[in-house]
């Protein structure tokens, strides 16, 4: 797993980072915490996938790319749309690596 420099994070989340993101490492199970990353399938621009799928066995030996971290879903989504907000105002368009790669130090 490898995480985005500069992580959003939901506001739930932002309260309890250090306890999320040490269980997130240690493969703790954390019902309520969701993880946004960039699509699977390349189809989408963003990904928010519960938590427990970063150690589910179809999914061993995927290294996700953690772009943000939300607690509940609803905030997966307020985080998404914060990052796609932002990728939109900062590249004109959707493409994630550009925002990434592109203007890392910027964010």
């Amino acid at each position: 797993m490898t995480w985005y420099d500069h992580l959003y994070l939901g506001e739930k989340a932002k309260k309890n980072h250090s306890r999320i993101l040490e269980g997130l490492k240690k493969g703790r199970l954390q019902p309520e915490v969701y993880v946004i990353v960039p699509p699977l399938n390349g189809k989408n621009v963003l990904e928010i996938l519960p938590s427990f799928m970063l150690f589910a066995p179809a999914y061993q030996n995927t290294d996700f790319f953690v772009i943000g971290v939300a607690v509940t879903y609803w905030e997966g989504l307020e985080v998404a749309r914060q990052i796609v907000e932002e990728l939109y105002g900062k590249t004109g368009g959707f493409c994630l690596e550009e925002l990434i790669d592109g203007n890392d130090s910027d964010l």
